[in-house]
């Protein structure tokens, strides 16, 4: 999706897409879905990454607030991927960290550190609709999703603006390990990164949340999306992310995506980008 992707690559490319639900009664998969699905899926992203990323969340007439973390990324193949984001502004939230380990299939642990609690605990389950820390991003939003977790359906051709893109409907083979019926995501196939995903929650036949990317520049040989917002389409409420600094292939130790490490940010400060 679109906001795996740094959200798990700006938050570390948007959410990795996964395709969509069977619209009108179309087959639920079909061969062109699968391999575009596959992919945008193994578009490089390097072997690890550090970003410096501005949060601002926007309410439909409420001012901006702005918080700004650090996120670090590590692939460690075979379906293992393990992310860090630590929050150094504002001072209410600073040193909050989120540490995600995604394992092969639909294995994955979270755990959340609340300095102020001085305390660790793990995110179960059963809150991946959960908002991260206040934010338009669910706690799944940061998770990674393997292809083979869904059916995908190419179903056409589109346009994002000017810009072409072909349309992936993806929805869950297992209805219970997500909290979306589906994405619909609209991929450029030049460079396999998603211009927007819309999110179906469950019970809805209208999108309740919608993921866009701007500002795509390729740094250091990948493909890296700069800015990308989510919007709760039901509230007006958003969240933009905005990464001012990315640096790849660090070989970021680890350690630093460690439950003990999560509790003290002094480790990661030699590979802040």
């Amino acid at each position: 999706m679109i906001a795996n992707y740094t959200v798990r690559q700006i938050v570390a490319g948007l959410l990795l897409v996964s395709p969509m639900a069977v619209l009108g009664g179309s087959p639920p998969s079909n061969p062109e879905g699968v391999a575009l699905a596959q992919a945008v899926y193994d578009r490089p992203n390097g072997d690890d990454l550090s970003a410096l990323v501005v949060m601002q969340l926007q309410g439909k007439e409420s001012r901006t607030r702005q918080r700004v973390l650090y996120s670090y990324a590590k692939e460690k193949g075979a379906g293992e991927r393990w992310t860090l984001m630590r929050f150094i502004q504002p001072d209410d939230i600073s040193g909050t960290g989120l540490l995600t380990q995604d394992h092969p299939g639909d294995e994955s642990d979270q755990w959340l550190y609340l300095p102020a609690l001085n305390k660790v605990r793990r995110i179960s389950s059963s809150r991946k609709g959960g908002r991260f820390v206040g934010s338009d991003f669910f706690y799944e939003d940061l998770l990674d999703r393997e292809v083979e977790m869904d059916y995908h359906y190419l179903q056409g051709e589109g346009s994002v603006g000017k810009v072409p893109c072909e349309i992936l409907v993806s929805t869950p083979r297992d209805p219970k390990n997500s909290v979306y019926s589906k994405r619909v995501s609209c991929i450029y196939r030049k460079i396999l990164v998603p211009l927007k995903v819309e999110l179906f929650e469950k019970g809805k036949d209208k999108p309740s949340k919608m993921l866009t990317a701007r500002r795509i520049k390729n740094i250091q040989g990948y493909w890296s999306i700069l800015e990308s917002t989510m919007y709760d389409l039901e509230t007006g409420h958003r969240t933009r992310l905005v990464t001012q600094k990315i640096k790849y292939n660090q070989g970021l130790p680890d350690r630093l995506f460690s439950r003990r490490d999560l509790t003290d940010d002094s480790n990661e400060k030699a590979f802040r980008p």
